[in-house]
């Protein structure tokens, strides 16, 4: 899939068709290729180094697509931060990438290291002709398209890198899926999810080398169901992209039905467990529409494997008491099931998910330590792969992945893959907490929700809701709110193992 061209090919065909819709803004398919080929003209000449990855801040602009594209032509990586994340961590986003270039498309960001460019210097630079384009030299295969920062258990978020190449595989098996490319070109697509999260390349590449439309929905409009529903009907969306949890909030008003969004014809999800519950309830609601449940981790670029829901698989699946399976594996990719010492696992057993294919990352930015300890390389049917270890249990079973969550302590809340030791690391920052231990409460083998026990002098005597209250204010300045437990607990000293360890089996106990 050679991502540019089919873009620049939309662009010359269907040049007045719209590209990116907000809720403020819009852009054509003319307008987004001529724009972004000034940008990238602009970051050519004003950036040396093509190794330093470009910062991209802001949320849901078009203006943003804008920036990404340009980045690619330019031969540079970008790295896509939202106004959301809190601004400390952003800073240490920034320190460990130190770009040449930041762009700052909506909100305020300030940094000391290189230049920063706000949203009204860049319409400057779009607005202006240029015929310069040979300057530029686009990111060759194996180069890095983009970097995704995801939590790391050191309390700093690590890097992960996607090439081209990645990406280009990904797309080749991403436009197929629900429904042809073809049927998809002029399609309108749903994102929700802000750029810094993976999940938003399913929507955003997969509609932009189809020709069709996305239209992105903001915090605000997130958070206002009537709004919400109304644009949904309005922009008259055919193909929504989402976490389960996001279809979950949908669902609790009626309104959210196929009479109202008449178009809507395919649901795709990615990032956490889909549950029969929520299958039920879609199905009742958008009885002609396609459901399809992926899986993948950012490291092998968002997804891997597909399944369509169909109503024999649900009730099979209901009657088994089991839960969905997460489907096969595209073309190019292998599944593979290991034990701890890294042995193959056969069929049925469940282990670690182990990815191997032409999708898998190259790794983590500058985190070379980290890299050796999660990807590998090896030979399958004579071609030359990257292996990813998810950390994921799962098990095969008639050609199909099923996932049983996290082997380690990380976990998936709302779609967003969480550490629980960058959550702990960053709670002991606070000068009232000795100890943290944070715990996943689960509902159906899914993470509902989170919960802090704490220990520490200062909070002695205080109120569990003034407890609570200081320290989810405390963290909201070292983490997005997603990553912030749902209950803060007090207690007097943290229970031991025998290791010597916190016992979290006995605070999981305490947390239901």
């Amino acid at each position: 899939m050679d991502i540019l061209k089919n873009i620049r090919e939309t662009a010359l065909t269907h040049p007045k068709r719209c590209a990116v819709q907000s809720r403020e803004q819009k852009l054509t398919y003319e307008e987004l290729e001529e724009y972004s080929n000034r940008l990238a003209v602009w970051i050519a000449k004003n950036s040396q180094n093509r190794k330093r990855p470009v910062i991209v801040y802001g949320h849901k602009n078009p203006y943003m697509v804008v920036c990404f594209l340009a980045c690619a032509k330019a031969g540079r990586s970008y790295v896509p931060q939202d106004i959301c994340i809190p601004v400390s961590r952003v800073d240490e986003t920034v320190l460990s990438v130190e770009p040449e270039l930041t762009f700052v498309v909506e909100g305020v960001y300030q940094t000391e290291i290189g230049m920063v460019i706000g949203k009204e210097k860049i319409e400057e630079i779009v607005k202006q002709e240029t015929n310069e384009t040979d300057v530029l030299q686009p990111l060759a295969k194996d180069e890095v398209w983009y970097i995704i920062f995801t939590s790391g258990s050191t309390g700093k978020p690590k890097g992960v890198e996607i090439t081209r190449d990645c990406l280009s595989h990904y797309l080749d098996w991403s436009v197929q899926l629900g429904s042809t490319m073809e049927e998809k070109g002029g399609a309108h697509f749903m994102n929700q999810a802000p750029f810094s999260f993976d999940l938003s390349v399913m929507d955003l590449y997969t509609s932009l080398v189809c020709g069709g439309t996305l239209y992105t929905m903001d915090k605000k409009m997130q958070s206002d169901y009537s709004e919400m529903l109304g644009f949904l009907e309005q922009s008259e969306i055919e193909i929504w992209v989402s976490t389960p949890s996001f279809a979950d909030m949908c669902l609790a008003d009626r309104n959210f039905c196929g009479e109202k969004i008449k178009a809507l014809k395919l649901f795709l999800f990615c990032g956490e467990v889909l549950t029969t519950a929520t299958v039920e309830k879609l199905k009742e609601r958008f009885p002609e529409a396609v459901i399809i449940n992926t899986y993948g981790p950012t490291e092998s670029t968002v997804a891997v494997t597909d399944v369509t829901i169909t109503e024999k698989l649900l009730q099979e699946t209901i009657a088994r008491g089991k839960s969905l399976p997460v489907g096969h594996e595209k073309p190019g990719t292998y599944i593979e099931i290991w034990d701890k010492a890294g042995k193959v696992l056969p069929e049925g057993e469940q282990g670690e998910i182990v990815i191997i294919g032409d999708t898998v990352s190259c790794g983590y930015y500058m985190r070379a330590d980290l890299t050796k300890k999660a990807f590998f390389h090896c030979i399958l049917d004579g071609k030359a792969y990257r292996g990813y270890k998810t950390g994921d249990a799962g098990y095969l079973k008639g050609g199909q992945l099923y996932y049983n969550g996290r082997i380690d302590l990380q976990v998936k809340l709302h779609g967003y893959r969480i550490e629980i030791e960058d959550i702990e690391n960053n709670m002991v920052r606070l000068p009232q907490i000795d100890h943290a231990v944070v715990v996943p409460n689960l509902e159906e083998g899914k993470v509902k929700s989170l919960t802090a026990f704490v220990t520490g002098a200062q909070m002695a005597g205080k109120k569990a809701s003034e407890i609570s209250r200081q320290v989810k204010n405390g963290l909201k300045e070292f983490l997005p709110v997603y990553m912030i437990p749902k209950k803060i607990k007090y207690i007097e000293t943290m229970p031991m193992n025998n290791h010597g360890k916190a016992d979290r089996k006995y605070l999981g106990g305490l947390a239901e």
